[in-house]
């Protein structure tokens, strides 16, 4: 069992790697939405933090990549960055904690090294988490806003893509894995300290044995006269 928990949080890192991969990758981080005029524009624009495209009806989706990063509004801006971060602590992670299990040859036969390098992992886990959620939610707390924006014209309002669904997902199971790397830790180190504390206890006990005097009993005095009579 306790060897099933560190390879389901492998498995769930490794899932976690591929969903901010997925989301980084999606161009559907904000999706135009058919209110008002743009009903009768049967057009569908995607924006996401490389390119964006658009889809007409009958017609295929054509996407074209940003020439620059300064045309991009400043959420989807941090989210790029952010995503990028993710990516790199989410397989920093996988490393880490691979090298924290138990059957892992890293470290050898010592257990309190694992132990850390596990506490790492699950530490870099939840930082990946909050580059994961920030950017996601940042990017959906702006669109939201901007929908109920009266001032906010109907053909630049824009609705919740996919890509922020599976952002918020992931985040969810990144912060599952580092909990679980972390209630590991705990765990296996309160079990690796019990040994050392009894070893700690008898060997005080067999230095108070050491340091006792040992005094020999002596006849008294009334023993010795009833020797002479």
């Amino acid at each position: 069992m306790r060897a099933k928990l560190e390879v389901l949080a492998l498995v769930l890192g490794f899932i976690g790697l591929i969903g901010t991969i997925t989301v980084t990758a999606l161009p559907m981080w904000r999706v135009s939405a058919f209110i008002g005029a743009n009903l009768i524009v049967m057009e569908e624009l995607w924006e996401g933090l490389w390119m964006n495209c658009y889809r007409q009806a009958d017609i295929k989706m054509q996407c074209k990549v940003y020439d620059s990063l300064l045309i991009l509004p400043s959420e989807l801006q941090a989210a790029r960055g952010f995503m990028c971060v993710s990516i790199v602590l989410v397989v920093i992670s996988l490393i880490i904690t691979g090298c924290g299990t138990k059957k892992s040859n890293c470290c050898g036969d010592n257990m309190r090294s694992k132990n850390i390098t596990l506490a790492i992992g699950g530490s870099f886990f939840l930082l990946s988490f909050l580059t994961t959620i920030i950017p996601v939610s940042w990017v959906g707390h702006t669109i939201i806003s901007r929908f109920y924006n009266p001032n906010v014209v109907d053909s630049q309002k824009r609705e919740l893509g996919e890509a922020l669904f599976i952002g918020w997902g992931t985040s969810g199971i990144l912060l599952i894995t580092g909990i679980i790397l972390l209630l590991r830790y705990c765990k296996r180190s309160s079990k690796d300290e019990e040994p050392y504390s009894d070893a700690y206890l008898m060997a005080a006990t067999d230095i108070k044995k050491e340091e006792s005097v040992h005094l020999e009993r002596k006849p008294s005095s009334f023993y010795k006269t009833q020797e002479y009579v």
